[in-house]
C-alpha cells in the first residue's frame, strides 16, 4: 500500500494525462488567461471608456472652427418680417402713450414714474429699430418733446393763474407740484434719447425754446442737473443749425466758460464742462462754414487763451476706430488736461 499514490494524487496525475492527450489548439485556448469580467473593471476604466465612447457637445455655429481648418461666419440677425415690425410698433406706441399719460400728471411721483417707462421705451427702441420711434413721434399724440416742455422742464411759475369756474367751484382747481431734482434730470435724459434717436426731435425742442431752457437749468439748478444739462445740451446742438444759432445768441459759451473757470465749482462739473467744449468744438465744426468755424476758434482763443483754445479744436474724438470705453477714457483724460491748460487764465 505504501507505493500506491493517494487518492488526491491520483486525481492530479488522471487530469495531466487526461490534458496531455489533447490537441495543441486546445490546450491553447485553454491555458490561455480569460479576460476580466466587465463587471469587475476598475472604477477608473470603466469612467475613461464611458467618456471616449460618449457623444461630443455640439460646437457652437458663431465663429468656432469646423473641419478642414475654417470658421463658421459669425451669425447675422434676422430681420423682422412685416407682422414682427407691426407687433413691435404697436407694443411702443402702448409704452409711448402710458408714459406720456404719467408724465403729463400733476404730481411727481406720477411724472417720475412716466419718464421711466419713456426713457425704457426710448432704450427698447434704440436696440430693436430706431425707425419704429422716428415713425411713432410723426404722431401727435405720441410726441414726446412737447410734454417734456409742457411738465418736467417748464418753469416754476409763482402765481398759480385761477379761473372763475375754480372760484365758483363749477370746475376743480387742477394741483400741480413743481418737478424735483430727479425728474428734471430724468427728463433731461428722455429728451438727450429722443434728440439722438430723431434729429426731427431735435428741431421740435427748438420751438420750445430748448436751448435757453437747459441753459436757464444750468445756471439754476443743483449739481445733478447741471451734469445732465451737458449730455443733453450736446445732443441738441449735433446737426441742428436752428439750435447752434440759439447757443451763440444766448452766449452759452460764455456760460459755461464762466463755470469751468471757477474753481469753488465741483470738480466733476468742471471736467463735464471741460468734455462738452471737446466735444462742441468737434461737432461745431462740422456744422461751420468756414468762415463761423474761425469765429469759434477766436471766441475760445478769447475766453480761454491760444494754447488751451488751439488744444481743444486740435483734438479729433470721432475717429472709427476708436470704440466707445476708449473713446470716454480718452475724453476724461483730455478733458483734465484742458483743465490744466487754462489754470493761468
Amino acid at each position: 500500500l505504501t507505493g500506491h499514490p493517494t487518492p488526491p494524487e491520483e486525481k492530479k496525475a488522471r487530469a495531466r494525462r487526461a490534458l496531455l492527450s489533447r490537441p495543441r489548439h486546445e490546450i491553447s485556448h485553454s491555458s490561455s488567461p480569460s479576460p476580466p469580467h466587465p463587471s469587475i473593471e476598475p472604477a477608473e476604466a470603466r469612467a475613461a471608456e464611458l467618456t471616449r465612447r460618449a457623444p461630443r457637445p455640439a460646437e457652437p455655429a458663431s465663429g468656432t472652427p469646423i473641419s478642414g481648418g475654417r470658421a463658421m461666419p459669425e451669425a447675422t440677425a434676422q430681420q423682422p418680417t412685416a407682422s414682427e415690425r407691426r407687433r413691435m410698433y404697436r407694443d411702443l406706441a402702448l409704452a409711448l402713450r402710458c408714459g406720456l399719460r404719467d408724465a403729463a400728471a400733476g404730481f411727481s411721483f406720477l411724472r417720475l414714474r412716466g419718464l421711466r417707462a419713456l426713457l425704457r421705451a426710448l432704450r427698447s427702441a434704440a436696440d430693436a429699430d430706431a425707425r419704429l420711434f422716428r415713425d411713432a413721434q410723426l404722431i401727435r399724440d405720441l410726441q414726446v418733446v412737447p410734454v417734456l416742455f409742457e411738465h418736467s422742464l417748464r418753469k416754476a411759475s409763482d402765481s398759480a393763474v385761477v379761473t372763475v369756474g375754480q372760484v365758483l367751484g363749477i370746475e376743480p382747481a387742477r394741483l400741480r407740484n413743481p418737478a424735483t431734482d430727479s425728474e428734471v434730470v430724468l427728463a433731461l435724459r428722455v429728451l438727450e434719447e429722443c434728440c439722438l434717436l430723431c434729429s426731427d426731435c431735435a428741431a421740435a425742442a427748438h420751438r420750445h425754446n430748448a436751448v435757453k431752457v437747459i441753459l436757464n437749468i444750468l445756471m439754476t439748478r443743483g449739481i445733478l442737473e447741471q451734469r445732465a444739462c451737458f449730455d443733453t445740451l450736446l445732443a441738441l446742438l449735433v446737426d441742428c443749425s436752428e439750435n447752434l444759432m440759439d447757443f451763440k445768441e444766448l452766449e452759452g459759451l460764455n456760460k459755461i466758460a464762466d463755470i469751468v473757470k471757477d474753481t469753488n465749482r465741483d470738480d466733476h462739473v468742471r471736467l463735464k464742462c471741460a468734455e462738452f467744449l471737446l466735444l462742441y468744438s468737434g461737432s461745431a465744426i462740422d456744422g461751420y462754414r468756414a468762415d463761423s468755424e474761425f469765429n469759434m476758434q477766436e471766441d475760445l482763443r478769447q475766453l480761454f487763451g491760444e494754447k488751451c483754445s488751439t488744444f481743444i479744436c486740435s483734438m479729433n474724438l470721432f475717429k472709427p476706430t476708436l470704440d466707445q470705453q476708449v473713446q470716454q477714457s480718452e475724453l476724461s483724460f483730455l478733458a483734465e488736461h484742458v483743465l490744466d491748460c487754462m489754470q493761468p487764465y
